[in-house]
């Protein structure tokens, strides 16, 4: 039996009251009771329109969004729960350390999404900085936090009406980042010698807090209940095994998936990735001579950035990192990705459709074979891990994709445009929520989601005042602040919750250059 199988029966949503009452659902299960509220949920069909890497409407093709990532994910995270429950060798501590059920790492695997904004990875980043620095939100905005706040508290299709009321496995298994950003644990991961993968402060913004983190303040009580059956098991700060299969699985994903869109809206060239991966290879012994300014002045020259990831590696990762492994998976990405799928131009013949799914299938298997168990890992990974080898190959994988396809100055111009469109949207709105005499004609959502954090700060600012302050440690005093923040939180919720063609079109209706009416039957 799961070892937390009875908790999550008996605590369906963190309050004072326990357990609530559960209408009759399609699965016995509760996890997979769990599953099923996900996919059901608006928040995940929303995910539809939001853009992966690449737009699918500026591609012309079809592409991975969101959902369809979401979805791979959890296939993945299921195959490496059954592989690992399978496997003798880990049952004991499996078990050990809380147990792992597939349908508990599913779905987690299809929420662990539903928190990201318009535009991707972009759109977190510009969310993020206008949450702080314009709504002065100290916790900012983070996807991972924003999907734990969805799941527990916004959205309104559970039982409660208060969150989707998913049990504390599923809950503690979203949990990528078991923090806040600047407050919980005390003492923060962030302070560790080796902080924890996302815990440790961005090297552009120091003084902000986590770089990553899944819990906002106002969600710490959902997360303290979630972590309770962990207690003594593993540390604070380390993910539960089913979180750690949730997070492998996104890693596999992104690395192979991501790349198939390259290849067929034709961003990835098949001779520059060639360069860099040969000349490393050739020239791997002198350019590890070379200094650090001197690679970094010759990054555009072929193999100079593959040696600086290299040294990278070294740098963060010693647990694991280790040359002759790295020269090997730099070799099979060669062989596999360049000879292989790279060479043949992406044409949406049936030919070019087989080499992308031969490609995906062989490195989906390869990478989810090397899903292994540590039972004391390093503060840079967890107990679910890759073996070195796959470990490497994803690492070069992820490389290509950064160097070959994020680098590239049409993605960075596309980007600074729907940047600037967040950016004004966030403005007008905030803009909106600060007139009195308009008050009365807010969208209802929005006005909801004010009226929502409006109470959450209040009570807040009376049992924990502490953890609504910011970097600087100073609190926000009096009832224009709680509303402040109120208002910013409510922002955010509301511009998070939209599509990218959503976005697009409310600005154009703020802005006065369309006709068509805007109607909340849209937003979430």
């Amino acid at each position: 039996m799961h070892d937390h199988a009875t908790d999550a029966r008996a605590l369906r949503r963190s309050g004072d009251s326990g357990a609530v009452a559960v209408p009759l659902d399609l699965a016995a299960s509760p996890f997979r009771v769990d599953r099923d509220r996900v996919a059901a949920s608006p928040f995940f069909a929303r995910l539809g329109g939001v853009t992966q890497v690449i737009s699918p409407s500026g591609s012309g093709l079809l592409v991975h969004n969101r959902l369809t990532h979401s979805i791979k994910v959890a296939q993945v995270a299921r195959a490496i729960a059954e592989r690992l429950r399978r496997n003798p060798f880990h049952a004991d501590l499996v078990d050990k350390l809380g147990g792992c059920d597939p349908d508990v790492v599913e779905a987690a695997a299809l929420a662990h999404d539903l928190g990201h904004p318009p535009f991707g990875h972009l759109g977190e980043q510009v969310l993020d900085r206008l949450a702080r620095h314009r709504l002065g939100l100290p916790d900012g905005f983070e996807g991972n936090a924003q999907s734990f706040r969805i799941v527990t508290t916004t959205d309104v299709r559970g039982p409660a009406a208060v969150g989707l009321d998913l049990t504390v496995a599923v809950r503690a298994a979203m949990l990528k980042y078991p923090w806040t950003r600047l407050s919980h644990p005390d003492p923060h991961p962030r302070t560790m010698a080796q902080p924890p993968r996302g815990a440790g402060e961005p090297s552009d913004a120091p003084g902000t807090g986590s770089a990553k983190f899944s819990v906002y303040v106002s969600e710490i009580d959902d997360m303290l209940q979630a972590r309770l059956p962990f207690q003594g098991r593993i540390p604070d700060w380390q993910q539960t095994v089913e979180a750690s299969v949730m997070d492998t699985a996104d890693d596999i994903a992104y690395a192979i998936h991501d790349l198939e869109d390259f290849h067929r809206v034709g961003v990835l060239q098949h001779a520059t990735v060639a360069a860099e991966l040969d000349v490393w290879q050739r020239e791997c012994v002198e350019l590890a001579g070379l200094s650090r300014p001197d690679l970094q002045a010759q990054s555009r020259r072929p193999g100079r950035s593959l040696e600086l990831l290299r040294r990278r590696l070294h740098l963060k990762d010693g647990w694991v990192v280790d040359d002759e492994a790295f020269a090997a998976a730099v070799a099979r990405v060669r062989r596999d990705l360049v000879d292989g799928l790279l060479s043949t131009p992406f044409d949406g013949s049936v030919e070019a459709e087989q080499l992308v799914a031969d490609f995906s299938a062989r490195w989906t298997a390869r990478l989810v074979e090397g899903v292994t168990m540590l039972a004391e890992p390093s503060t840079r990974t967890a107990h679910v891990a890759l073996a070195a080898d796959q470990w490497h190959e994803v690492q070069v994988l992820k490389f290509v994709h950064h160097r070959f396809v994020l680098g590239r100055p049409d993605l960075a111009l596309h980007q600074r445009g729907q940047a600037r469109l967040l950016t004004s949207l966030v403005e007008a709105l905030d803009q909106w929520l600060s007139d009195r005499y308009e008050r009365s004609r807010l969208p209802r959502r929005l006005n909801d989601l004010v009226e929502l954090a409006q109470e959450e700060y209040t009570t807040l600012a009376k049992t924990r005042p502490q953890v609504l302050a910011g970097a600087t440690g100073e609190l926000p005093e009096g009832r224009d602040s709680l509303r402040r923040l109120a208002r910013g939180r409510a922002v955010v919720d509301f511009v998070a919750s939209l599509t990218d063609s959503q976005a697009v079109a409310m600005l154009e209706a703020l802005s006065g250059r369309t006709g068509q009416l805007w109607t909340d039957a849209f937003v979430l």
